[in-house]
């Protein structure tokens, strides 16, 4: 399991691509072995965002997270302090990598979103197949919805 699943770069003082392996190396603190316990609603295991930021080490000038997911073109663009202590990293199902049915590579999630207490960081924060993690020190990219509307049209059908 070499190839990389997570890249991390732009006001990271360490720019990385990260695998399999590399996400379950990560302390056994910064590790979230079951996370049913979590969100009941949840499988697998996830590495906390702070691991991943210790990692590559976050530029003082870094202010914003971008999630990137390539296969469906979803990028958010999220306050780094917001999420920062709250975010996870869903990389793991039972004994492999997070395939691509449950959100895989990776799936960034904010268990209770509302308490991060900006309107920045929504229920589109919880990202799926997020392929690249970007530090930033303005807003970067981001193609969430804006109404009620398209925010219904783009969860219809989803479990």
């Amino acid at each position: 399991m070499h190839d990389a699943l997570l890249k991390i770069t732009g006001r990271a003082e360490r720019e990385m691509s990260l695998t399999f392996d590399d996400l379950s190396g990560v302390d056994a603190e910064q590790q979230i072995a079951d996370m049913s316990a979590i969100d009941p609603k949840r499988k697998g295991a996830a590495v906390r965002l702070e691991g991943l930021l210790s990692l590559v080490g976050v530029k003082v000038e870094a202010a914003y997270l971008g999630l990137h997911a390539s296969k469906d073109d979803f990028h958010a663009s999220v306050p780094l302090e917001a999420v920062r202590e709250r975010g996870l990293v869903i990389y793991r199902i039972d004994d492999g990598p997070l395939d691509e049915a449950a959100g895989g590579p990776v799936r960034f999630y904010i268990p209770d979103f509302a308490a991060c207490h900006t309107a920045e960081v929504d229920e589109c924060a919880n990202v799926k197949f997020v392929d690249w993690i970007e530090l930033t020190a303005e807003k970067g990219f981001d193609n969430r919805p804006h109404d009620g509307k398209e925010h219904e049209a783009l969860h219809e059908g989803e479990g």
